[in-house]
């Protein structure tokens, strides 16, 4: 159950980054939408790794219980 719900989470912080990506204008990045959309894209870059980072000490406490 808690794999699963990893898994959704990575999948909804990586489209979260696809769709912010469109938003980012390129000529002027920090500048009006664009500053929401590259914020909006580091706290999913965030999510993902606190999301790998409690998986991969889920799987460290496990192998200590063993």
């Amino acid at each position: 159950m808690n794999r699963i719900l990893f898994f959704i989470l990575l999948l909804v912080a990586g489209s979260l980054i696809g769709y912010n990506l469109t938003q980012v204008d390129y000529n002027d990045p920090f500048n009006g939408q664009s500053t929401v959309a590259l914020i909006c894209i580091v706290a999913a870059l965030c999510a993902i790794v606190l999301l790998v980072i409690f998986m991969i000490s889920k799987k460290i406490q496990k192998k200590i219980k063993e």
